[in-house]
């Protein structure tokens, strides 16, 4: 266990040290926060840190590819997120990503940290085609999160539109009949190409229509799984016309 300072670092200054953001984060550990955590998949050891208390660490440190490599691999939930927010997704590589979906142990991990640095790294769209093919729920679940993201990210001409096409009917005819976490992200993915991607709007909209309600088992928290088509409607109504991300990260 790291040892307890008395007080928190301060992160006005760049250069903490992966000693210095451990303690910190230790520190930073709320129960509550800690406990609500658990509830939704995380498990010891953390610390149970507020994402906004990390946000501090975050502006301090900027990109740091060594150092987020260095908290991935401490397997601690609160580290793995923040090397998420940190990595230099210009260095990550293919073994990297692979190496961070491998060890991913719960969603808020494989479906944010891992899709969020994927999708933003060079080798997103390869990556994420080959991980839906995984028989690992959580795997399958970071790569249709990280195409999710992609969409966001990226225009719809930098896609292959019809493979987007194939893998609307694959949702369309499997989402029911696939893995817990794996039918979130499909839901997830359907919603994201309705929304980011005009030339596949109307084909999204009508898989959205076609799959109605997801069935989850979200272990029991007060989380629920968006309706599709209702996420769609009204997030077309307050932005009709896509506007790319610069980032996904949050």
């Amino acid at each position: 266990m790291i040892s307890m300072m008395p007080k928190a670092l301060s992160s006005n200054r760049y250069n903490m040290s992966f000693e210095e953001i451990m303690k910190q984060l230790e520190l930073l550990g709320n129960p509550s926060t800690k406990k609500t955590l658990m509830n939704h998949g995380a498990r010891e050891p953390f610390f149970g840190v507020r994402i906004s208390d990390m946000k501090p660490i975050q502006k301090s440190v900027k990109k740091n590819y060594d150092l987020s490599l260095n908290l991935y691999n401490t397997g601690i939930s609160d580290a793995m997120y923040l090397a998420g927010l940190i990595a230099d997704e210009k260095r990550m590589t293919k073994k990297d990503l692979h190496h961070w979906v491998e060890n991913a142990y719960w969603h808020m991990i494989s479906d944010y940290t891992v899709a969020w640095v994927a999708a933003e790294s060079n080798f997103g769209w390869e990556l994420s085609l080959e991980w839906i093919e995984s028989d690992s729920d959580l795997i399958a679940s970071a790569g249709w999160s990280t195409l999710s993201f992609l969409f966001s990210l990226r225009d719809e001409n930098e896609f292959d539109l019809s493979k987007i096409n194939s893998l609307l009917d694959f949702v369309n005819h499997n989402i029911h009949n696939s893995m817990n976490r794996t039918r979130y992200s499909m839901n997830g993915f359907v919603i994201s190409v309705a929304t980011n991607l005009p030339v596949m709007r109307e084909k999204a909209i009508n898989v959205a229509n076609a799959i109605g309600e997801i069935s989850v088992d979200l272990g029991g928290t007060s989380c629920k799984v968006p309706n599709a088509s209702e996420y769609i409607q009204k997030t077309l109504e307050r932005n009709p016309v896509p506007k790319k991300k610069k980032t996904v990260r949050c």
